[in-house]
């Protein structure tokens, strides 16, 4: 999944067009060339699978307590959804589920996908705050 923005990259839209933002090229906190491309290496792998923009009920539990909002992507590594709460910093964990229709998944009742993941992705842009995260456990519950 991406949990980032490269849609441009792929001839895709996105309900979140990535901003790329200047970093300083200089000074105590900034990254040496290998950091950055070892960092370019492990975001460009998280952002392998397809991406499918499909809007899925989803219930976010973070430090800060739990919000009901919808999925705007999944892929096979994680999801992007827009927050109200944007205090889930990158590297944060967060617990979601992601209730898949009844009907699209040829089941008797809706089915949960209980998932645990890390933030990779924090933005806000045009008023909206997004996350993106990547899946590191998921569980199917059937009800």
């Amino acid at each position: 999944m991406s949990n980032t923005d490269s849609s441009e990259e792929k001839g895709n839209s996105s309900p979140f067009p990535r901003k790329e933002s200047a970093s300083p090229a200089s000074g105590p906190s900034a990254a040496t060339a290998a950091e950055k491309k070892q960092a370019r290496s492990r975001y460009t792998e998280m952002q392998s699978a397809p991406r499918f923009p499909i809007k899925l009920p989803v219930a976010v539990k973070s430090g800060t307590g739990e919000s009901h909002t919808e999925t705007a992507n999944i892929s096979a590594n994680g999801v992007l959804f827009q927050v109200v709460d944007s205090d889930m910093p990158v590297g944060s964990t967060v617990d979601f589920t992601i209730s898949l229709p009844a009907d699209i998944v040829g089941a008797d009742a809706d089915v949960r996908l209980d998932c645990k993941g890390r933030v990779v992705r924090n933005f806000e842009e045009a008023g909206r705050h997004g996350v993106g995260v990547v899946i590191d456990e998921y569980r199917f519950d059937r009800h």
